[in-house]
């Protein structure tokens, strides 16, 4: 499964790019996050259905980092996704 998740709310300045990171590698799912012009993120992930739908209701939690908050996430299942064999972090 690939999808496009757009997260919203307090997810700059605040780690989240990192702990996404590390949720990603826990749930066993390759990809990118990256920062947006908006004040979004923008996570591209590729995994089993399974796997993902754990990261995306980890990305809700947050557990790891109580300094961000996500308030919206938008996914959008998209299979011009290239297939990533890591996950890491786009910076400009």
């Amino acid at each position: 499964m690939k999808v496009r998740i757009k997260a919203s709310g307090r997810v700059q300045g605040v780690g989240f790019r990192y702990t996404t990171v590390q949720l990603a590698q826990d749930a066993g799912i390759f990809g990118t996050v990256k920062n947006e012009t908006d004040g979004s993120v923008t996570i591209e992930a590729v995994g089993e259905k399974a796997a993902i739908d754990h990261f995306i209701a980890a990305l809700k939690k947050q557990p790891r980092n109580p300094f961000a908050q996500v308030q919206h996430l938008e996914i959008n299942e998209d299979e011009t996704i290239k297939d990533y064999t890591s996950f890491n972090v786009i910076y400009y």
